[in-house]
């Protein structure tokens, strides 16, 4: 039980709240892309991010594992995003350490999202039983060099003074 809820029912929830930070990250980052940002889906991704990693950390455990450690790193990404955004209005460098804390964290939870189809879905799972197989290398490895290049991109046009919406 975790929550009060079985375990089944705890990382439905889990899961549930992952896919709304990755597709509200999505919608955030494009936004950016065209100069915008959509004041609700950011907050949306960004709250919901954090909620993923902090529930991440609420299933039961006997050793720190390499999730623990991409939950540590994706929460001190999420800091300097809070920072960044809510208390320095990215301002100065700020915008830039807004950009890649949130391009960083989203590509976390999508790092995660790929681990996780590879052991749960079983079509993925024949193709790389010890996720060291081609399929799931060429995967994450296409995963990061999209979030590499929507990170660069952002960076080069997203300003705040971008039109909220």
């Amino acid at each position: 039980m975790v929550l009060g809820m079985s375990l089944a029912a705890f990382t439905t929830l889990h899961t549930a709240i992952a896919l709304v930070g990755i597709a509200s990250g999505i919608v955030a980052v494009a936004r950016m892309l065209k100069v915008r940002r959509l004041n609700g889906w950011t907050t949306l991704f960004l709250f919901s991010t954090a909620l993923t990693t902090i529930t991440g950390f609420m299933f039961p455990f006997t050793e720190i594992l390499p999730s623990h450690a991409v939950g540590v790193i994706s929460l001190a990404a999420l800091c300097v995003v809070f920072v960044a955004l809510y208390v320095k209005k990215m301002e100065d460098g700020w915008r830039v350490a807004y950009i890649a804390g949130a391009v960083l964290a989203l590509y976390l939870n999508t790092f995660v999202g790929v681990v996780q189809s590879f052991q749960k879905v079983s079509f993925l799972r024949l193709l790389a039983p010890t996720q060291a197989e081609p399929p799931f290398v060429i995967a994450q490895g296409v995963v990061l060099l999209f979030f590499i290049a929507a990170g660069v991109a952002v960076v080069r046009k997203f300003r705040p003074g971008a039109i909220y919406l």
